[in-house]
């Protein structure tokens, strides 16, 4: 069965998002679980986790996403910001975790040079965090990205570097963004270049270890190491490439979470569409 959701506003209460994320069909859902801009000013109440949980059952959405703040840097040179972003994250860890979440994304960090040292400063983090959350034991997914600015985790052997460092641990698991892996080198949407990504996935870190695909097209070219994302179909990767992405054995099961603009109060609708579409007239 196609699991599909969107990225849904918390605005108001944050179990608003489940009745928007229903509105529109979902049965997975993606939510920041406080303001993603902005340092943490207070926790979740008591009363509302306590009725998010109850709806998003009745709801019958599965997996529940929650994408951490982007704040956050766990490779930061500066280390008020490097130790901050610690702590929050392990907060952010255990909100998931009340939530009833299975996984928490995050973007590996930003790096000034893009070298090892600040590879080995988000393992450094994520160990700490790790061992913070045991009890709250939540999937913490990297995210891969587009490699615009310092970021690091664009390429598959980043992001084995870290997973390596980390021992593999089986909390630990990838996130894969299709706008971002476009930009940063991988040409996702023909059938020879998406069998050599799931290749290189299997040989460097086990296809395993993808849990959430993030669906999004693009505008920019392949290897620009932009991170713009745009409506399914509509850009770079296409809608043969969504085709061939969203039928692959490595991913069909998977949760699919579009990021795709909402300049519309129809564009999720439509969005969401165009991939049910291309998933049932794939040729089996």
């Amino acid at each position: 069965m196609l699991r599909l959701g969107v990225h849904v506003s918390i605005a108001g209460k944050i179990y608003y998002s489940i009745d928007r994320a229903k509105k529109l069909g979902c049965n997975t859902m993606q939510i920041f679980a406080r303001n993603p801009r902005q340092i943490r000013r207070s926790s979740l109440k008591d009363d509302d986790i306590k009725l998010f949980r109850k709806y998003i059952k009745t709801a019958g959405i599965k997996p529940l996403i929650i994408h951490a703040p982007y704040t956050l840097n766990l490779a930061s040179v500066k280390n008020f910001l490097y130790h901050i972003s610690i702590k929050e994250f392990t907060e952010d860890v255990k909100d998931a975790y009340k939530l009833g979440a299975e996984y928490i994304v995050i973007h590996p960090g930003s790096y000034k040079g893009k070298d090892v040292a600040g590879l080995k400063r988000i393992a450094r983090a994520l160990g700490i965090v790790l061992d913070n959350t045991r009890g709250p034991g939540v999937n913490i997914l990297l995210e891969n990205t587009a490699g615009d600015g310092s970021m690091l985790g664009y390429t598959l052997s980043q992001l084995k570097f870290i997973l390596q460092k980390l021992k593999f641990n089986k909390r630990i698991g990838l996130c894969l963004d299709t706008a971002h892996a476009w930009c940063a080198g991988y040409e996702i949407n023909t059938e020879k270049g998406l069998s050599s990504f799931v290749n290189e996935i299997e040989h460097e870190i086990g296809i395993e270890r993808i849990r959430v695909i993030h669906l999004n097209d693009t505008l920019d070219r392949l290897s620009s190491c932009k991170d713009r994302h745009f409506h399914i179909g509509k850009g770079k990767i296409g809608k043969k490439g969504f085709r061939l992405i969203v039928n692959h054995k490595a991913f069909r099961r998977l949760p699919f979470i579009l990021e795709t603009p909402k300049k519309s109060i129809d564009d999720d609708k439509n969005n969401l569409k165009v991939v049910r579409k291309l998933y049932k007239n794939a040729v089996r």
